[in-house]
C-alpha cells in the first residue's frame, strides 16, 4: 500500500450500539472505494472487519478491526469497533488513536444505550463526530425521529442534517444533499443526480437554513455576516461546519442504507472534506521531522505471525528494519516488517508517516498502552485508560493436568485484552477470572477451546469466609504426650484466647520457666498453623489474641515438634469454648446510575443486605455509595445491567469483615460438613 502524508490521512472509529450496522457500513465503504469487489454480509460471515471465529459464529463484533481505504486521494483508516458493553475496552483503546468518530444510528431503534455511553466518552475526549442514520429501508424507519432523539438523549449533540431521505421504508431510494441542494436517487448502488422532488423543496429549504445558521454560530465573523442578512458562500458554510465539529458544537447527520449501498459515496465525500486530519489536530509544526513517538493501542495474537501490535504514529516516521525504544519498559525493540492491516490481511509497508496507523509483529517487551520512541529522546505518550472488569468467575480445567496450559493461554489472551484480570485466591484455592460481563467471559472460554485447545469449566467463586471468637477464655490446656520406645514426645501448654482488632497477636507470659524459651516460637507456630482451618466450616481464623500462660516440659522427651502440636491442640480447644462465629468480607461500592434508576438500585442493594452510606449527584447521574457483603456481589454486573438497561456502572473494593447473620451462617456451616460426611 502506498505511503500517505499526514494531511491526507483520516482516522475514523465507527461506533454504535450493537446491531446498528457498523460492520455493514464499514463493508460498504470498502466496497465503494474499490477495496472489495463484492459486499460481504454479517449474516453470511464474510465481512472484512468481523473475521475472528467467535465474531463469525455469534454475528457480533468483539474486536476492533482496521480497514483502510482510499477516496479522493485521501487514506481513510476506518476502525470498526464492537457495539456491546462487554467490549467497551476495545472502543476506549480505539478512541485514543483516532481523530473523529462516526456514530452509526439505527433508523428503527434510534438512540440506544451503548450510543449514549460512547457519546459521553466522546464528550470527555473532545472528539469531533458525525452521525450516519442507517437502515432507512427498514419497516418503521424514521429519520426525523432519530434526529430528534439525538437532541434529547445525547448531551451537546446539536444534530444538523446534511442529507434528508427520499422515500420511506421500502420506498427509500435516495437522499437530498442540503449542501449542494441536489437529490441523488440510487439504483443498484449507483446514484443519479436530480433536482430535489417538489414535495421536499420546502423541507429542504428549512433544514438548509438551520444548517447555515449552525455553521454561522461556530464563528463570530460568520455570525455577524449572517445576522446582517448577508448570504454565506459555500466555502464559508464549509469552514463554519468544520469549526463547529472541531469545537464539539455541531454533529452533522447523514443517512442511507449500508446494505443497499445508498448514501455511502456521499458519506465518504463528507469524511474527506470535513473530518480533521492528524495535521489539523497536531500542536507541533513539521511533526514528520520530530523524534519518533508512537502509541501501541491494541495487541492481537495471530496464529501465523505471532503477536501483532497495532500502533499510531504521533510524530516522526516509523520504519521497517529499524530499532525503536519502548520508553515504558526501557527496552529496545527490533523492528523487522511493518504492516498496514486490512481486516486480517497484512500488507507490508516500508514506513509509516505521522498520523497513520499500522501494525508490527513479534515485539518482545511491548504491551498495549506502551510508547515506542527513540532512546536519545524518549517520550512517554498519554496511555489508555481501560474500564475495570466487574464480573468474576472461578475457572477449572476440564482435563486434569491442564493447569499450566490454561495459565499460558490466559496470559496470551490478557496481552490482547487489558480488561481481563486473573488471580489465584490463596484462601479458596480457586483461579479467578474477571471480565466485563457474561458475553465477554463466554467468548474468552470459547477462545481457550478454539485457539488453544484447552477447555475450562466456569463456576461462581467461593466466598473467602473467616472465623473468629466472640468471648475470652482462660487457661485452656493442650497436652501432647507420646511414648514409643527411645525418646518420647512431650509438650504441655495453657493458653488464654480473646478477640482483638488485629488479625493475630501472640504473647508469652511464662513465669518460672514452665515452658523453656526455646520452645515458645514452636507454640506460636503451632497456633499459626491451626488458624489456617477453623472449627465451624474450615475457614481461616482471624482477629484473635493467644497468650501462652503456663505449661510443663520433660527434660528428655520435650521438643519443638511436641510443643508445636500442644500449641495447636490448645488453640483448637480454646476456639470451641470462645463462642466461634463466621465472618464475611464486606465491599465498599460506588454505583453510578441515571437519576431515574436510583430508587430501583437502592431497593436492590437493600435486598442484597447492603447498607446505603450516601449519595452524590454528578451531572445527570447519581453516585450511590454502599457497603455490601461480597457473597451478594459476584453477579452484580449482570443485575445492574438488567436493572438499568446497561446504563449503570460500578466500582468495588474490599472494606472489612463482619459477622455473618446466624441463619446464613448455619447454612454455610451445614454445607461445609456435607463433603466430610460423604
Amino acid at each position: 500500500m502506498q505511503v500517505f502524508q499526514t494531511d491526507k490521512i483520516k482516522n475514523v472509529a465507527v461506533v454504535a450500539h450493537g446491531g446498528a450496522g457498523k460492520t455493514s457500513l464499514t463493508e460498504a465503504m470498502l466496497f465503494n472505494t474499490g477495496v472489495l469487489k463484492r459486499l460481504g454480509k454479517v449474516d453470511d460471515g464474510n465481512t472484512t472487519a468481523d473475521y475472528l471465529p467467535e465474531e463469525i459464529k455469534r454475528k457480533v463484533t468483539t474486536n476492533t478491526a482496521l480497514a483502510p481505504c482510499v477516496w479522493q486521494k485521501h487514506k481513510i483508516n476506518v476502525l470498526d469497533t464492537p457495539g456491546y458493553s462487554d467490549f467497551i475496552g476495545e472502543v476506549k483503546g480505539t478512541m485514543r488513536v483516532v481523530d473523529s468518530l462516526l456514530f452509526t444510528l439505527c433508523a428503527v431503534s434510534g438512540i440506544e444505550v451503548q450510543t449514549e455511553i460512547i457519546w459521553e466518552y466522546a464528550n470527555d475526549a473532545k472528539l469531533p463526530r458525525v452521525a450516519f442514520i442507517n437502515k432507512l429501508d427498514r419497516e418503521n424507519a424514521d429519520f426525523y425521529k432519530v434526529v430528534k432523539g439525538m437532541t434529547e438523549s445525547l448531551e451537546g449533540s446539536n444534530a444538523v442534517p446534511i442529507l434528508l431521505p427520499i422515500g420511506k421504508e421500502e420506498a427509500f431510494k435516495g437522499v437530498v444533499d442540503l449542501l449542494g441542494m441536489k437529490a441523488y436517487v440510487y439504483e443498484n448502488g449507483t446514484a443519479t443526480k436530480q433536482d430535489i422532488p417538489s414535495d421536499m423543496k420546502e423541507d429542504a429549504e428549512t433544514f438548509r437554513e438551520e444548517l447555515i445558521e449552525a455553521a454561522a454560530e461556530s464563528d463570530d465573523e460568520l455570525l455577524m455576516k449572517y445576522l446582517e442578512g448577508e448570504e454565506l458562500n459555500a466555502e464559508e458554510i464549509k469552514n463554519g461546519l468544520k469549526l463547529g465539529m472541531m469545537n464539539g458544537k455541531i454533529t452533522p447527520v447523514l443517512c442511507g442504507s449500508a446494505l443497499n449501498n445508498i448514501g455511502i459515496d456521499i458519506l465518504l465525500d463528507f469524511m474527506v472534506s470535513y473530518l480533521p486530519s492528524p495535521s489539523d489536530l497536531s500542536q507541533a509544526e513539521n511533526i514528520e521531522s520530530k523524534p519518533l513517538a508512537a502509541l501501541v493501542c491494541k495487541t492481537l495474537s495471530d496464529p501465523y505471525v505471532g503477536r501483532l501490535s497495532f500502533f499510531r504514529v504521533f510524530s516522526g516516521v516509523f520504519k521497517a528494519d529499524s530499532v525503536v525504544y519502548n520508553a515504558n519498559k526501557e527496552e529496545e525493540e527490533k523492528i523487522s516488517q511493518v504492516f498496514v492491516m486490512q481486516g486480517k490481511e497484512q500488507l507490508p509497508v516500508s514506513e509509516v508517516m505521522p498520523g497513520d496507523i499500522a501494525a508490527v509483529t513479534k515485539l518482545q517487551y511491548t504491551e498495549t498502552g506502551d510508547s515506542l520512541t527513540v532512546k536519545q529522546d524518549p517520550q512517554i505518550l498519554e496511555g489508555i485508560e481501560f474500564p475495570e472488569p466487574t464480573l468474576t468467575v472461578a475457572i477449572t480445567p476440564k482435563s486434569m493436568g491442564d493447569e499450566d496450559k490454561v495459565g499460558t493461554a490466559l496470559a496470551k489472551l490478557m496481552e490482547e485484552d487489558p480488561t481481563l484480570r486473573l488471580e489465584k485466591n490463596k484462601e479458596t484455592k480457586q483461579t479467578l477470572l474477571t471480565g466485563m460481563g457474561e458475553l465477554h467471559l463466554n467468548i474468552i472460554t470459547d477462545r481457550l477451546q478454539d485457539k488453544f485447545k484447552v477447555g475450562v469449566d466456569i463456576s461462581d467463586p467461593k466466598v473467602p469466609y473467616r472465623e473468629t471468637v466472640r468471648k475470652s477464655v482462660q487457661k485452656v490446656e493442650g497436652k501432647h504426650k507420646k511414648q514409643s520406645g527411645g525418646h518420647g514426645q512431650y509438650g504441655h501448654v495453657y493458653i488464654d484466647l480473646s478477640p482483638t482488632d488485629e488479625s493475630f497477636l501472640f504473647e508469652a507470659k511464662i513465669f518460672g520457666g514452665s515452658v523453656p524459651k526455646q520452645y515458645i516460637p514452636a507454640v506460636e507456630k503451632g497456633i499459626n498453623e491451626a488458624m489456617e482451618e477453623g472449627i465451624l466450616a474450615g475457614y481461616p481464623v482471624t482477629q484473635v489474641k493467644a497468650v501462652l500462660v503456663d505449661g510443663s516440659y520433660h527434660p528428655v522427651d520435650s521438643s519443638e515438634m511436641a510443643f508445636k502440636v500442644a500449641g495447636a491442640l490448645a488453640f483448637r480447644r480454646a476456639l470451641e469454648q470462645a463462642s466461634p462465629i463466621l465472618l464475611e468480607p464486606v465491599m465498599s461500592i460506588k454505583v453510578t446510575v441515571p437519576d431515574n434508576y436510583m430508587g430501583d438500585i437502592m431497593g436492590d442493594l437493600n435486598g442484597k443486605r447492603g447498607k446505603i452510606m450516601g449519595m452524590e449527584p454528578q451531572g445527570r447521574t447519581q453516585i450511590i455509595k454502599a457497603q455490601v457483603p461480597l457473597s451478594e456481589m459476584y453477579r452484580y454486573a449482570i443485575d445492574l445491567k438488567s436493572i438499568t438497561q446497561g446504563r449503570g456502572s460500578f466500582k468495588m473494593k474490599y472494606s472489612h469483615y463482619e459477622q455473618v447473620p446466624e441463619i446464613i451462617a448455619t447454612k454455610i456451616i451445614e454445607e461445609a460438613k456435607i463433603p466430610a460426611e460423604e
